[in-house]
């Protein structure tokens, strides 16, 4: 199951590859941030995103990852599957 997880950026690693590392669930991965790259709202350190398959996809605020953390967190098993698949890529 691939599933949309929300995570923080905590850090911009390459501006010209435009990847950021983030955090989720206390994982933390490099993550292509490009789609939000150039918008008037470009993502920054401290902003939560929505990441499906290493490419962060839209920018949310914190109260909804929140709720979605927390929406997940009930699934069990198959949010577990997709932080142990987080666990084990890497985007370099």
């Amino acid at each position: 199951m691939c599933l949309g997880i929300p995570g923080q950026i905590v850090e911009i690693v390459d501006p010209e590859n435009r990847t950021a590392k983030i955090e989720v669930s206390g994982v933390r991965r490099n993550v292509d941030v490009g789609l939000l790259w150039e918008a008037d709202d470009a993502v920054t350190v401290g902003d939560w995103v929505l990441i499906h398959v290493g490419f962060a996809i839209s920018r949310i605020d914190e109260t909804e990852a929140d709720q979605m953390l927390r929406a997940l967190r009930a699934l069990g098993a198959p949010y577990e599957e997709e932080l142990q698949d987080l666990r084990s890529s890497a985007i370099d």
